[in-house]
């Protein structure tokens, strides 16, 4: 059986971080394991609190993981800090972690912070160019490009830096444009590549950019090439969001099992 690593911050709620990886493993047949980087207290209507948790504890989580278990796939989403950037980055290049999905988390649903500001820097210098993937939403694009993302071109153009920065494919997802479609835009360094939907009206949106690059990251880890990863998790998010159970009072968890019930 296939293994997928997540490493990302928890989310009490249960709708985004690694509870909502897991589900995404597991519902896409892939064993999953994690290492988590941060404790947050949240819900459907926010971040109330989160904390960073040591480096070295980080790391002994992703060694003691790969040391026995392995990981045919990687996903990193929340990192909170430099320091942990830079010792997750080093952990990955030294133990050559294959497929290597990183999510840029900065802000969460509510609108709370998720990263400290020196982290954007590492990001971009010292994770970036180890990734087989990169998955910006909008605004993240912004802050990673310094330039606003108001279009299908402007996604193109942020698509294109961020590819500069040495990841082998950049997705930005359009989810937070308007219009009847949300197109998301991923760039190679040969190829771009649209993935088209009709606009899915909910607000059981919670975990949206957590599932997408796990369910890429356990893709990967099946086999599958980049083009039809991206394709089979844009598929399995929509499924996600079309099933989505009415939870909390705020913006609602997916459903990451709707295939098996």
């Amino acid at each position: 059986m296939q293994t997928a690593l997540t490493i990302a911050g928890s989310d009490s709620g249960g709708g985004a971080g690694i509870q909502a990886d897991l589900k995404t493993f597991a519902a896409l047949g892939v064993y999953g394991t994690s290492a988590i980087t941060a404790v947050t207290a949240q819900n459907t209507l926010g971040v109330q609190a989160w904390q960073a948790l040591p480096v070295e504890l980080v790391v002994a989580q992703i060694t003691s993981v790969v040391d026995d278990i392995g990981a045919d796939a990687v996903k990193v989403g929340m990192l909170a800090n430099a320091a942990i950037i830079r010792a997750v980055a080093e952990t990955i290049r030294d133990r050559q972690l294959p497929r290597v999905v990183v999510d840029p988390v900065m802000v969460a649903k509510g609108g709370a912070r998720l990263i400290e500001e020196d982290a954007v820097q590492a990001l971009r210098t010292v994770l970036f160019p180890l990734a087989d993937v990169v998955t910006p939403n909008i605004p993240e694009a912004e802050a990673l490009t310094g330039r606003r993302v108001t279009s299908l071109d402007d996604m193109r153009d942020a698509a294109r830096r961020i590819l500069d920065l040495g990841p082998r494919v950049v997705l930005v997802k359009g989810g937070h444009l308007e219009g009847a479609e949300s197109i998301d835009v991923a760039c190679t360094r040969d190829d771009v590549i649209e993935l088209r939907g009709a606009r899915i009206a909910t607000r059981s949106t919670h975990g949206t950019g957590c599932t997408m690059s796990s369910a890429i990251a356990a893709h990967l880890a099946r086999g599958l090439r980049v083009p039809e990863a991206l394709r089979e998790a844009r598929a399995y998010l929509e499924g996600a969001l079309l099933n989505a159970p009415a939870i909390g009072t705020g913006h609602g968890p997916l459903n990451h099992m709707w295939r098996l019930y």
